[in-house]
């Protein structure tokens, strides 16, 4: 069983930044491949980010340039730095990880980039 627990979220100007945070409940070597995704109003689930146990990391286009992918090994954390916030990054983001062909989501948290 995994717990991935995020936070960070809320409301930010366009041009602004926000860092959100997954916690996972064992260790992040643990997962191949760790992922943050986002849903908004209406829409489709969709990739935003990669990590790979290695560190290499992939962007979806609407993203690539802005924001940012890390982990943390010892705090079992993996970061989302945005920068440059636009009005269509509105969503609710979700952090992902697959442990033994089994897909976990943490509950969410909301990004609102309003002005």
């Amino acid at each position: 069983q995994v717990q991935l627990v995020e936070s960070g979220g809320g409301l930010v100007q366009p041009g602004g930044s926000l860092r959100l945070s997954c916690a996972a409940s064992r260790s992040i070597s643990s997962f191949n491949v760790m992922a943050w995704y986002r849903q908004a109003p209406g829409k489709e689930r969709e990739l935003v980010a990669t990590i790979a146990t290695g560190g290499s990391t992939n962007y979806a286009d609407s993203v690539k340039g802005r924001f940012s992918v890390s982990r943390d090994n010892v705090k079992n954390t993996v970061y989302l730095q945005m920068n440059s916030l636009k009005l269509e990054d509105t969503a609710v983001y979700y952090c992902n990880a697959v442990y033994i062909f089994t897909p976990y989501w943490g509950q969410g948290t909301q990004v609102t980039v309003s002005s």
